[in-house]
């Protein structure tokens, strides 16, 4: 058995206590052996067995000291674009509607495979230092994506966006089609740490004739749903006026609601539509900062997960956040969950992380999420020796309130070592940076002369 162990850290166990103890993973099946003395088999390894006791007692083939650290769950970056790295700073402090069509839209009709591959890489890059270990990408080219997905050793729930307004039936139906059949021919891929979903991009962007035959579609291809719902008035309001039906209502009707779909943002929700989806188990994925930057509201997340909603958190794209460091959404979650609630005591420490960790693997129905025997071997091993986190009276508290992106140590996703010691290991950082760094000057000077 070829085993890695995390070894002189302090472990975040799924019931958030936090103990003294060593993680013992096995490098070939992905998996974690055993939590201190705790085997796969839930009893202590001195009794455990052979198999249990070998993982415990046998000198590991590799190590990683996580001394003066807090070995965490790798954190999930459950709704992204990941190629809008090459937009970072491009067109802010706009409105979303003003941002996306005088601004996003024009440049991205210019975007090639070889910008996104490049933009897509540089932001599994920052993911990987920042303790990122999966992610779901709703973008296009996304077979280059699952390239760099593949290369760096992360996970990914991948899908092409389909944007049918402005374009004519060909077109309309080809981009629905193309969505469908990425989700056919990369799920599995990359050793199976690559899924799939059929992503439309919202219920104001795609068409219903669309929506409808798309959906028709993954329903029987057994493929999730992920889409933008709920994210400005300007999303909300034309449903209701045309429809006279919420846009949750209205997704329901299109079948698009079930316990494998999640949708992003989930702002502007009221109560019927929240209980709409607790029955029908849909997460929502939650994007604090892009949200306040955007000014598209505060979403009712304490009401979410009291309602039973699985609630996620992502970065959404580099171009409307501006990183994709989720120690930094943690943070804003909690602080913007207080506000939207009216409620020091809302959205806490401890529900910001599970929604970074557990909540986001179950949202993308992803392994991961959890530290226990049994458990996919995904960890983020974050030092505490700095002066931002003295002293440490709740680990936890300094993961949501203190804990930056800069702060992870290590990072490993199913068994395997991605950095060590702030090295990544599974991308040429240098490289992916002057790339990336090319491709956007390259194709800013193609739309704006």
């Amino acid at each position: 058995m070829n085993t890695l162990r995390v070894t002189g850290g302090r472990v975040l166990r799924p019931d958030g206590r936090v103990t003294d103890s060593d993680v013992t993973i096995d490098r070939d099946a992905g998996t974690i052996l055993a939590v201190g003395e705790e085997t796969e088999d839930g009893v202590g390894a001195d009794a455990a067995g052979a198999d249990g006791a070998e993982a415990d007692a046998t000198a590991p083939d590799e190590t990683l000291d996580a001394t003066g650290s807090l070995v965490i769950p790798g954190l999930v970056n459950a709704h992204t674009h990941a190629a809008m790295t090459l937009l970072r700073g491009y067109a802010d402090d706009k409105p979303l509607d003003a941002w996306l069509q005088e601004d996003i839209w024009p440049v991205e009709a210019a975007l090639t495979p070889d910008d996104i591959e490049a933009g897509a890489a540089l932001g599994v890059l920052e993911m990987i230092r920042s303790g990122t270990t999966a992610f779901a990408d709703m973008y296009f080219a996304m077979d280059r994506v699952a390239d760099v997905v593949d290369r760096a050793g992360v996970r990914a729930r991948l899908g092409h966006g389909v944007v049918t307004v402005g374009k004519d039936e060909a077109d309309a139906r080809a981009d629905v089609e193309e969505s469908l059949a990425v989700a056919e021919d990369l799920d599995g891929a990359a050793d199976g740490r690559i899924r799939t979903a059929f992503m439309p991009h919202s219920l104001t962007t795609v068409g219903e004739e669309y929506l409808r035959d798309g959906i028709a579609a993954a329903r029987e291809a057994g493929v999730p749903v992920h889409l933008h719902a709920n994210e400005t008035t300007d999303e909300v309001d034309p449903i209701v006026e045309g429809r006279g039906e919420r846009p949750i209502a209205y997704a329901e009707d299109l079948d698009a609601l079930g316990p494998t779909d999640f949708f992003a943002h989930g702002v502007h929700l009221d109560g019927a539509e929240i209980e709409t989806l607790a029955d029908a188990g849909t997460a929502i994925v939650h994007c604090p900062a892009s949200n306040m930057k955007l000014a598209s509201g505060m979403a009712p997340v304490q009401r979410l997960r009291e309602a039973g909603v699985t609630v996620a958190l992502g970065t959404d794209g580099a171009a409307s956040n501006n990183d994709l460091d989720l120690f930094d959404e943690m943070r804003d979650a909690a602080m913007l969950g207080k506000l939207a609630a009216d409620d020091a005591a809302a959205v806490p420490a401890a529900a910001a992380v599970e929604m970074a960790t557990a909540g986001g693997a179950e949202a993308l129905g992803l392994p991961g999420g959890r530290i226990e025997p049994g458990a996919a071997a995904d960890l983020a091993v974050v030092d505490l020796d700095a002066p931002h986190l003295t002293p440490v009276h709740d680990p936890v508290s300094h993961l949501a309130y203190a804990a930056h992106g800069s702060d992870v140590r290590h990072t490993v996703c199913d068994g395997q070592v991605l950095m060590r010691d702030r090295e990544v290991l599974t991308l040429d950082a240098g490289r992916v940076q002057e790339r990336a760094e090319d491709a956007a000057h390259d194709l800013v000077e193609r739309v704006d002369g």
